[in-house]
């Protein structure tokens, strides 16, 4: 399956977070979510926790925040 990608660039909060709750609920098997974002989302990371989900951040050259979210294994 293909990852499912999310640009958050532009957006002011709460909107970032609105999408990627909803774009969570989307994933199917070992589907992963991609998101890049202006700023480390760190109330995200408490949350993905708390619902099995594991996840993965680099900041990137270009200054934003690439982070990669699926399903505990």
């Amino acid at each position: 399956m293909e990852d499912v990608r999310l640009d958050m660039r532009g957006l002011e909060p709460p909107e970032p977070m609105e999408r990627i709750l909803t774009a969570l609920s989307t994933l199917r098997g070992s589907q992963r979510l991609v998101i890049l974002i202006p700023r480390q989302p760190l109330p995200l990371y408490r949350i993905l926790e708390r619902n099995g989900y594991s996840h993965s951040t680099r900041l990137r050259d270009d200054g934003l925040f690439e982070v990669i979210v699926q399903e505990k294994a």
